[in-house]
């Protein structure tokens, strides 16, 4: 079902600063990826989506296409990221049909709840697979044609090792409207803290992390810039349907962890993507955007007993009745 604007985009944004661009999507079809791209469709970019579902991708591109009359979106099916030869194909009718890939967005996943006991060596291994191997797969296909859109379209004022690039104050040029040579991965917090039955992805999330970093290192000297946008808890999302019980009876008691104090929306992550692929994001690369309202920051929990965050901060009571309490005035140390 087409989205209003405002579910997927904030009203800062410029119409039209994508215009002619190439965006190739891998788990177009989830609820996070689709919105990404539509933010981009909407600012004037055209887009190709893959999935292994068939129905499911090709109705998602359909949708996504409402958001800017004239819009070109391709939904191609039965692609598994594991699956080298299904990527190239669809790389190459991307290309093709669209003209050439500007940005990249990886962001098929696999997940699900296991303790470790209960995480079997293949299970294991395929969350391996789709994440990382998947990541691997679209970042090495895709790359020559993101080298050729950085050549093409960034400001020779934005470009590295170049003679324009002796310090100075102010850019040589001024920038072409919209760059190009993009990446993001889809990535997460959990491996920061590491979180229980999560083992298989909070490894795979931090192998996204290294590979982002490693693609910035080696191919910012062409131009291409790569980082990570790592959402957190985000509302309505099929993730959060399928892992979160709290999530469908509304997740007031996560929600109050959090400290902005509620879930995030589809629409944030779109904007953070929709920075990273303007000229707004033109110097950031090898980064880590995270985007969880302070989530990922409180995930260890409160002290407990009387102290509960945030109720004991928004408080403004005075810890008293443990030995670690601040000393009164006057004191005797």
């Amino acid at each position: 079902m087409p989205l209003q604007k405002h579910e997927y985009l904030s009203s800062v944004w410029r119409d039209g600063i994508f215009t002619d661009k190439v965006v190739f999507c891998t788990g177009g079809n989830g609820s996070i990826c689709s919105a990404q791209v539509r933010a981009l469709v909407h600012l004037g970019a055209n887009a190709c989506i893959v999935g292994r579902n068939v129905e499911k991708t090709e109705r998602m591109a359909k949708d996504i296409a409402t958001a800017r009359a004239g819009s070109k979106v391709l939904g191609i099916g039965a692609v598994d990221v594991r699956n080298v030869e299904s990527l190239q194909n669809s790389i190459d009718t991307c290309v093709k049909e669209l003209g050439g890939i500007d940005f990249l967005i990886a962001g098929a996943a696999g997940n699900f709840l296991a303790p470790l006991s209960q995480l079997s060596p293949n299970a294991f291994k395929s969350v391996m697979d789709i994440d990382i191997l998947g990541s691997y797969n679209v970042t090495k296909l895709a790359l020559p044609h993101l080298v050729a859109s950085a050549k093409k379209h960034n400001s020779s004022s934005s470009l590295p090792h170049t003679q324009s690039s002796s310090p100075s104050s102010s850019p040589s040029s001024p920038p072409s409207p919209g760059a190009g040579g993009r990446i993001i991965y889809v990535s997460a917090t959990i491996h920061y803290t590491g979180l229980p039955m999560q083992t298989h992805v909070a490894v795979a999330k931090a192998g996204i992390d290294a590979l982002s970093a490693n693609v910035a290192i080696e191919y910012g000297p062409l131009g291409v810039t790569s980082n990570i946008i790592a959402p957190g808890p985000i509302a309505g999302t099929e993730g959060m349907d399928r892992l979160s019980k709290e999530h469908k009876s509304g997740g007031a008691n996560v929600a109050k962890r959090i400290p902005l104090g509620r879930w995030g929306f589809i629409k944030e992550i779109a904007d953070a993507t929709v920075f990273l692929f303007s000229d707004a994001g033109n110097y950031v690369t090898g980064d880590n955007l995270v985007v969880d309202g302070g989530a990922w920051r409180t995930s260890g929990g409160s002290p407990g007993g009387d102290f509960t965050y945030p109720d004991f901060i928004l408080s403004g009571a005075e810890v008293t009745g443990v030995g670690g309490g601040k000393r009164k005035s006057g004191a005797k140390l």
